[in-house]
């Protein structure tokens, strides 16, 4: 018999059902997580931890009075966060000594690269959390990771700066388990409580306690237990593999621009086949992938490889396969630059010197949310060609370095070209005149990186055309 598991177990019996929970990390993943927690009869409170630094210390005020600081489409999350103020059930704090309060604490950190190339992250703000729970940490708690990290992450460096931290071990004196979210801003409510949940524990007792923390807020979703490497692999996996099928999107988009057809159509025939046996998850093509997760989650999946140390059977000197679709992905903003520069030259315009109206900067539709969005390396290769560049978004407010406008008429006002970065709801009802109008252009240029516009409506206006995967028509004839 394994005398620490059982010492485990006889902890969590002698503390009982979880009661007290902790969420650190008041951002797109714990800000729901926490009010999901609070919403759920069973348990009795539930703090939300959050640096009070300058740059997001404003949110603790926020949401203590039950107003998000998520301000994209998020159905369901401030009536629910009101709720839970309201009743008591939820209260943000900077002090993190009560995390010995709890009986469970979750981590929702941001885990980046700092460099892909030598494939390390930067682990510096998971680090932080993981010592300061580690310091209040008593016995009988729970501690799960919900970021996602490098396999091996949980049983090596989590599991290490808690041990020193709190003088106590993992398995024996306390639980350890990774339970990696699987959300998308714009539906996180919903994510949560109906997708399935991994839960990955350091062991038996682990994983169990981490099964009871879930299960409550689970609605559609069930709970699949496996261990804490399993979880992080699967995490990584999946996005990685929706990076992948993007990637391969988005090359069928480039192969379709150069054989001069419409890749919409590609894809409507391909996604019909369907039957036994056959599953396509034909995904879309776009101006580039953005977010937290899917540009780096394919680089932790890669160096967990590297960490385990084992011999890899794979081809000889063959790139990996989810490296290079974050390559093709990561290409798709200056494809949209080239796009936009041969359709200023068919205009008689050149990119020094031309205004170009960037509609949207988050990375994803009807969301706030610009991390790691594909609209900036864009912006950027257009300054350095001498271009002007304004910016609309009707969700992002702020970010740095960037001014960025609310008001679409001042962005496309006497604009050279129109390009569509993001699919935001608005940019649909913008018809060929009412561009027209605001840019105030005898041949304005349109450039679509989400397939918002019309081609047709637009080439009959005199506009000059180009859009990801439409080679039917970026060879269009000047009307």
């Amino acid at each position: 018999m394994d005398l620490s598991s059982s010492k485990l177990r006889a902890l969590l019996e002698k503390r009982g059902p979880i009661k007290k929970i902790g969420v650190i990390g008041m951002g797109y993943v714990g800000i729901p997580a926490a009010v999901l927690f609070a919403d759920a009869p069973c348990f009795e409170k539930v703090l939300g931890f959050q640096r009070d630094s300058k740059t997001s210390g404003h949110k603790i005020e926020m949401l203590n009075r039950g107003e998000s600081p998520l301000k994209g489409e998020e159905p369901g999350l401030e009536p629910l966060l009101n709720k839970v103020v309201a009743a008591g059930k939820f209260e943000c704090t900077s002090d993190f000594s009560r995390i010995s309060e709890l009986d469970a604490v979750t981590l929702a950190i941001q885990t980046p690269f700092k460099d892909q190339k030598d494939l390390e992250p930067d682990f510096s703000a998971l680090v932080e959390g993981i010592s300061k729970a580690g310091k209040y940490l008593k016995p009988g708690m729970l501690v799960v990771l919900e970021s996602t990290i490098t396999p091996g992450t949980t049983t090596g460096m989590a599991k290490q700066i808690l041990e020193e931290e709190s003088g106590l071990k993992a398995g024996e004196d306390f639980a350890l388990a990774h339970a990696p979210e699987r959300v998308m801003v714009g539906r996180l409510l919903k994510n949560i409580r109906e997708h399935d949940r991994i839960v990955g524990g350091i062991d038996e007792a682990s994983t169990a306690r981490a099964v009871e923390l879930y299960s409550p807020v689970l609605t559609k979703g069930k709970v699949i237990p496996m261990s804490a490497t399993a979880a992080e692999v699967t995490k990584t996996t999946e996005n990685t593999f929706r990076d992948l099928q993007i990637a391969a999107i988005n090359q069928l988009a480039l192969y379709c621009e150069a054989m001069g057809i419409n890749v919409y159509d590609v894809r409507t025939g391909v996604d019909s086949l369907k039957g036994e046996g056959i599953t396509r998850a034909v995904l879309w093509p776009g101006a580039g992938v953005g977010g937290h997760c899917l540009t780096k989650d394919t680089y932790h999946l890669e160096r967990g490889v590297k960490l385990a140390g084992n011999a890899l059977d794979y081809p000889e000197a063959a790139d990996s396969i989810y490296v290079l679709a974050r390559k093709v992905n990561d290409f798709m903003p200056l494809h949209m630059y080239n796009l936009t520069a041969a359709a200023l030259e068919k205009a008689g315009k050149k990119m020094e010197g031309a205004k170009i109206a960037m509609l949207g900067w988050a990375f994803i539709k009807d969301s706030d949310d610009a991390r790691n969005t594909p609209s900036e390396p864009f912006r950027d290769l257009c300054l350095e060609a001498g271009a002007k560049v304004a910016v609309h978004d009707p969700y992002v407010r702020s970010y740095p370095g960037v001014e960025i406008s609310e008001e679409p008429e001042e962005v496309l006002r006497n604009a050279d070209a129109a390009v569509v970065f993001t699919g935001h709801s608005m940019y649909f009802a913008l018809g060929p005149e009412k561009l027209k109008e605001f840019m105030e252009k005898a041949r304005p240029v349109v450039v679509d990186g989400r397939n918002v516009v019309d081609p047709d409506a637009f080439i009959e206006a005199g506009f000059v055309y180009r859009g990801i995967g439409r080679g039917d028509k970026n060879g269009h004839e000047l009307k």
